[in-house]
C-alpha cells in the first residue's frame, strides 16, 4: 500500500504544510469552480482552443476536475500525495500547452508565475506529505494500526 501519511513532523513543520495545503487548496478550488460555473466547460474549452491546448474538449473538464477535486483533497489532506502529483503535472502542462512559458513571468501578461508557484507547492506536498494535521493521517494510520494489531484466537 502506498504511503499516504507523513512521517511524523514537528508541530511547526506540520503547521507550515497545513498553511500550504489551505492556500493551495483554496486557490485550486476557486479556479476549478470558475471553470465549471463561471466560464462553464464549454467556455473553458473555447478558451483552451484559443490558447492552442491540444484536445481542448478533453483537457477542459479534466483541468476543471483536477483543480476542484484536487483542491478539496489537498485542503483536507486526503490522498494528498496523489492529488498533489496530479496538480503538479497539470500546472506544468498549463505552462507548456497553455502558453504561459512563452509569455514571460508575470501573470498579468499570461506568464508562468502562478502555475509554477502552484506546481512548486504541489511538489513540496508530494515530497513531504500532508503533515500531521491531515485526514490521511487519521484514516491511513488507523488502518495500519488495525492491520498490525494481533487478533485474539
Amino acid at each position: 500500500m502506498p504511503n499516504f501519511t507523513s512521517s511524523f513532523k514537528s508541530p511547526t513543520e506540520s503547521a507550515g504544510l497545513l498553511i500550504a495545503r489551505i492556500i493551495l487548496g483554496v486557490v485550486l478550488i476557486a479556479h476549478g469552480w470558475q471553470k465549471f460555473n463561471e466560464w462553464t466547460i464549454a467556455g473553458t474549452t473555447e478558451a483552451f482552443t484559443g490558447m492552442g491546448v491540444p484536445a481542448a474538449g478533453i483537457a477542459a473538464p479534466i483541468a476543471a476536475s483536477v483543480e476542484l477535486v484536487g483542491g478539496i483533497l489537498i485542503l483536507i489532506g486526503l490522498v494528498t500525495r496523489i492529488a498533489a502529483a496530479l496538480v503538479a503535472l497539470q500546472m506544468v502542462g498549463a505552462g507548456i500547452w497553455g502558453g504561459h512559458f512563452g509569455s514571460g513571468i508575470f501573470i498579468d501578461g499570461n506568464g508562468w508565475e502562478l502555475v509554477m508557484v502552484m506546481a512548486a507547492v504541489a511538489v513540496i506536498l508530494l515530497a513531504a506529505g500532508p503533515g500531521q494535521y491531515a485526514a490521511d493521517n487519521f484514516i491511513f494510520q488507523n488502518r495500519e494500526a488495525d492491520a498490525t494489531t494481533p487478533v485474539a484466537a
